[in-house]
C-alpha cells in the first residue's frame, strides 16, 4: 500500500538522518579534534530526541505521531544550526559566551584539565567546505531531511 510505503521511508529517514549526524559529529569531534563549542553541543540535543522518537515509531503506535516529532526536532537541530551558522557569519550575536569542553582523565587535577582544554569560539567556524561551516551543513541537512519527512507523511492513506 502506498500510505505504508511512505511512512515507512519516512521512519527510516527519520530515523538515519540524526544517526548519521551525530556519527558526523562524534567522528570529526574524536576522529578529527574538532571540539565542539557550546552551539554545537545545542544541536545534537534535539537530533538525540529525534532518535529515540523515531526509534519508538517502530514499536508503538501511532507511527506517524512518533515520526512526524522526529522530525520536528531534525527541524529544531537544523534551526538552532541556522542560527549558530549566522553568530559564525556575523549576521548576529550568539545568546551566550562559548563554553570549554574539559574531559578530566582519572587521576588528573580538575583544574589543569580545564586550563589545557582548547578553546573553542561559536562565532568561529572550525571547519568549513565552499564556505558552509558544519553547523551551515547542519542546517541544510537537518531542515530539507525533516521538510523530506513531513512530505512524506503528508502522502494520502490508503486502507
Amino acid at each position: 500500500m502506498r500510505m505504508r510505503g511512505s511512512t515507512r521511508s519516512a521512519q527510516w529517514l527519520a530515523l538515519a538522518l540524526p544517526a548519521l549526524l551525530l556519527g558526523g559529529a562524534y567522528v570529526s569531534q574524536y576522529g578529527f579534534g574538532l571540539y565542539p563549542c557550546e552551539m554545537c553541543l545545542w544541536q545534537r540535543w534535539p537530533h538525540f530526541a529525534a532518535l529515540a522518537l523515531a526509534a519508538l515509531s517502530f514499536l508503538l503506535k501511532p507511527a506517524r505521531l512518533f515520526v512526524a516529532l522526529a522530525a520536528g526536532g531534525i527541524l529544531t537541530s537544523g534551526l538552532i544550526g541556522g542560527f549558530h551558522a549566522g553568530v559564525e557569519y556575523g549576521w548576529w550575536e550568539g545568546v551566550t559566551s562559548c563554553a570549554v569542553t574539559a574531559p578530566i582523565a582519572p587521576g588528573q587535577n580538575a583544574l589543569d584539565a580545564i586550563m589545557n582544554a582548547p578553546l573553542v569560539r561559536c562565532d568561529q567556524p572550525a571547519w568549513t567546505l565552499f564556505g558552509i561551516s558544519l553547523a551551515g551543513y547542519n542546517f541544510l541537512i537537518s531542515t530539507l531531511g525533516a521538510l523530506a519527512i513531513f512530505r512524506l507523511l503528508k502522502v494520502p492513506q490508503n486502507r
